[in-house]
């Protein structure tokens, strides 16, 4: 039997509850439906991909690189036409893009390698032996080199509401990203010097819809009831096109205060606190594994106002109803299945 993989998002999940844990890298549940908010990360995420992979095949960032990117949005919301959840999703996801490639259209930097897997032992920080049993593995969103200094660094493209307050402070204690620095470090051998936290905050615009009639009287009943005159010019409300809403998002995005790009350097220290985190966590799961005891952490079952993705099988204590219904079987880690760029141009 082969070592078993920890990525990040497994080691944060079980630092959270490792009930969750259980549930997604044990028994490899995940949840049917996806929260909007992810679908709009995942979507973003790949069409950046596509970008930046154009500086690393060195094609032109031109008008029909950007068309095609922009049809595979529409390829994503197929059903946006008769789907208003899906039409809101394609409208946001459109506008994010559109901006930051009007934002970024060249960069500074040299594209190294896009999607960048690695895999690496997991070392006992006080006796240097490796793991018997676990690995450490992850993928990146981008890695770069400064053409001046020569240094490398990690690029992560984050999505957010907003820009700016705890999530900015917290940066320098990101777990994610130590935990990329080490492993892709070791991984292909090269020091990282940082990384670059690549933000784009969403539009908070709403599409304008139609006014019923209903609605439509009750407000020019209520504009009638105070004109002094006893008229109103009150027209009924038509629905926003399409592209005069496109047109509002654009307008939000010529913002500079959307976008965000923050350089974080990581120390060899923030490298061996997290490496030593990391085993000690490797032990507490050959723990939970050898008596089959993982807890739940009741405290997030309703973290960022909204249930944990498996709240409803906890409740439900694992009624395999809710599992038929609710949940299909992934593999575990299977974000890093697709393929990446195994082999970097340094």
């Amino acid at each position: 039997m082969g070592k078993r993989i920890l990525t990040a998002s497994s080691i944060r999940a079980l630092r959270n509850c490792r009930k969750s844990y259980f549930w997604r890298y044990v028994e490899e549940l995940s949840p049917v439906r996806t929260d909007a908010a992810l679908r709009i990360g995942s979507v973003f995420h790949e069409c950046l991909e596509r970008w930046f992979r154009l500086d690393l095949e060195g094609k032109p960032k031109d008008e029909t690189a950007v068309a095609a990117i922009l049809a595979h949005i529409d390829e994503s919301f197929p059903n946006r036409a008769g789907d208003p959840e899906q039409n809101r999703l394609w409208h946001q996801t459109r506008g994010m893009v559109v901006g930051y490639v009007a934002r970024y259209p060249a960069e500074s930097f040299r594209v190294v390698a896009v999607e960048q897997t690695f895999e690496c032992p997991i070392i006992h920080p006080a006796t240097g032996r490796a793991s018997r049993t676990f690995r450490l593995a992850g993928k990146v969103d981008a890695l770069v080199q400064d053409p001046d200094s020569g240094e490398y660094y990690i690029m992560e493209h984050k999505s957010t509401s907003q820009i700016g307050g705890s999530a900015i402070e917290k940066l320098p204690l990101d777990f994610q990203v130590h935990a990329y620095v080490l492993g892709l470090s070791r991984s292909l051998g090269i020091p990282i010097a940082g990384v670059i936290y690549d933000v784009t905050a969403k539009v908070a615009l709403k599409q304008r819809v139609a006014e019923t009639t209903a609605d439509f009287e009750a407000r020019r009943s209520e504009l009638l009831l105070k004109s002094r005159s006893g008229k109103t010019s009150a027209v009924q409300r038509q629905a926003e096109a399409d592209s005069e809403f496109q047109a509002r998002v654009a307008e939000r995005y010529r913002d500079p205060e959307m976008f965000l790009r923050e350089t974080l350097y990581v120390s060899q220290a923030d490298v061996d606190e997290v490496e030593a985190e990391i085993w000690e966590l490797t032990q507490q799961l050959l723990t939970a594994h050898r008596t089959g005891v993982f807890y739940r952490n009741d405290a997030l079952c309703f973290q960022f106002n909204r249930p944990c993705a498996y709240f409803p099988l906890c409740r439900a204590g694992g009624n395999p109803n809710f599992v038929e219904n609710l949940y299909e079987k992934r593999p575990a880690h299977s974000e890093l299945a697709t393929n990446g760029d195994e082999s970097p141009a340094f």
